[in-house]
């Protein structure tokens, strides 16, 4: 029966994290990984559960998003390969190092994305413009940081899309389809690297997956109805409301 209830439980964190996720393009690691932190699951194996949790939710939301029509397919291919990259180095290092070290340098540029998006949501004229530079860049710290930070693709590359004047909805798309090459790509190396871990937290990641793929497919349908300024502005809020908190408990006020 407790092993039910613990499944039941990370069920709801995994559905919920994957509701805001599929809508807005971002916080599924963040969400769950901040719920298991503050539960006392160490940051490396934090983020292990929650990228393999994470590789059969961003499967079904890359799906929904395809069928859509929410993706832009040169934004995705251009995404993938720099985005694996900086997943496996980012993974590899997060299973020497504490990945919390450098989470309030990421949370302080996010917090600056966030508030350049809700600027851009208050000013929002139906104009939109193709983003075609940096992006191997932007894929390859966004792939790197979401393996360090348990989280940080959706927030990085889809902020940063989203601030430079891509349409939300194939920004929220693009970087959702894309996250699964990312995600499975992290999750290989930390079966390798901390498998005994991984047996020892299943519970985890079963109730994270069977919560994420539920809600997956109802939150890319979200994200087509939504109008763009809300989205916009529903974007940016997160993101200020997620780096304030990690600044602030970084600095030991939380």
């Amino acid at each position: 029966m407790e092993i039910v209830l613990s499944i039941l439980l990370y069920a709801g964190v995994g559905f919920l994290a994957q509701m805001i996720d599929g809508a807005l393009g971002m916080a599924y690691g963040v969400s769950s990984n901040s719920f298991l932190l503050s539960v006392g699951v160490s940051p490396k194996v934090a983020s292990a559960c929650v990228h393999l949790a994470e590789t059969f939710t961003t499967g079904v939301s890359g799906i929904s998003h395809w069928k859509l029509g929410n993706v832009d397919k040169e934004l995705f291919k251009k995404l993938i390969i720099p985005g694996v990259l900086g997943a496996v180095v980012g993974a590899y290092i997060l299973t020497q190092i504490d990945g919390n070290v450098i989470k309030p340098w990421i949370s302080a540029y996010l917090l600056i994305m966030g508030i350049v998006i809700l600027v851009k949501a208050i000013r929002y004229d139906g104009e939109h413009k193709e983003v075609t530079t940096h992006i191997s860049i932007m894929g390859l710290i966004g792939g790197f940081f979401d393996a360090i930070g348990g989280g940080g693709w959706g927030p990085i590359v889809t902020t940063t899309l989203v601030a430079r004047g891509k349409h939300p909805r194939f920004a929220i798309g693009s970087v959702n389809s894309s996250e699964f090459f990312v995600t499975f790509s992290q999750s290989v190396v930390f079966l390798f690297t901390l498998s005994s871990e991984l047996l020892a937290n299943w519970t985890i990641i079963v109730g994270l997956l069977l919560g994420g793929v539920i809600a997956a497919p109802l939150a890319a349908h979200l994200t087509r109805k939504l109008p763009v300024r809300l989205l916009m502005g529903m974007v940016g809020v997160l993101i200020i409301g997620l780096s304030v908190r990690t600044i602030l408990i970084s600095l030991g006020v939380l």
